[in-house]
């Protein structure tokens, strides 16, 4: 999915302006990392091409259209090509992770068999192969309430490679992994991306995460463009510019705090009536 912003600013109710006249492009296909201190407006910019905000001014086109002149009918099919994974997945603390990996469908499918699929789910093999490529398949069945911060964010991200949607949108994905765990879910992201043709858009703390992953580096500050290059054009002068207000060195995953989580009894495996 081509996404094209001209222009777009953001500002809250505050009267705080969280994007400033930012203008990019990114073609189909592209695998694009966004860096920047907190408070940059990170997120704001994902919200934006994800159409869950509405900008104040400018212009946002999807495949060269602008989603909210769409009709209601074609602006939900669009954002059903739309995949987005939050730093903290709201995900139902009492459902089970079979069912809450195949909800990234629900929107693809017909009314009947979304409603089906929330009573008996219809694709286990299908659940169960997005939370291997997490390292979760043996977690098919216990409820999201018996995992940690970082295991659900896995999940998050293995319900969005189920739904193998066009435009991926990842915000902080993987803040709260070690170092190695958080290289192999942007490993497969990427890798999914690739095999796709999907775009895949995702917003990093971790600076090592985004220049060693991703072919395509933009840095915002202030709610604005700082740069926008491939990782090899980058210098840590620039880095350090950009981080300057949050830190002396830019962030790394190893600098994450990570969560060590209690362990929890792990429901037993009990295979639904087919």
């Amino acid at each position: 999915m081509d996404v094209e912003l001209v222009d777009v600013t953001l500002t809250h109710p505050n009267g705080q302006r969280a994007v400033d006249r930012l203008s990019l492009a990114i073609r189909g296909g592209e695998r694009v990392a966004i860096i920047g201190p907190s408070g940059a407006g990170k997120t704001s910019i994902l919200r934006l091409i994800g159409t869950a905000i509405r900008p104040t001014a400018g212009t946002l086109r999807l495949d060269d259209a602008d989603p909210w002149h769409m009709p209601r009918a074609a602006l939900r099919r669009l954002r059903s090509r739309i995949g987005t994974i939050h730093q903290a997945p709201p995900l139902p603390p009492r459902q089970r992770l079979v069912t809450t990996v195949l909800a990234g469908r629900l929107g693809q499918w017909p009314l009947w068999r979304a409603l089906a699929s929330l009573v008996y789910p219809l694709d286990i093999a299908g659940a169960e192969a997005a939370l291997a490529r997490m390292d979760l398949a043996d977690r098919l069945f216990d409820r999201c309430d018996r995992l940690s911060g970082g295991q659900l964010q896995r999940v998050g991200v293995a319900r969005t490679l189920y739904q193998a949607p066009d435009l991926m949108l990842a915000d902080e994905p993987v803040s709260a992994l070690d170092p190695q765990l958080a290289a192999h879910v942007v490993g497969e992201l990427n890798r999914d991306a690739q095999a796709r043709g999907a775009t895949l858009i995702a917003s990093l703390h971790a600076v090592d995460l985004a220049l060693g992953g991703f072919p395509r580096v933009i840095g915002i500050r202030a709610g604005g463009m700082a740069f926008d290059r491939p990782p090899a054009g980058i210098t840590d002068e620039m880095l350090t510019e950009l981080y300057a207000s949050e830190s002396p060195r830019p962030p790394t995953q190893d600098d994450q705090p990570l969560e060590l989580p209690e362990p929890r009894p792990r429901a037993a495996r009990q295979p639904l009536c087919r």
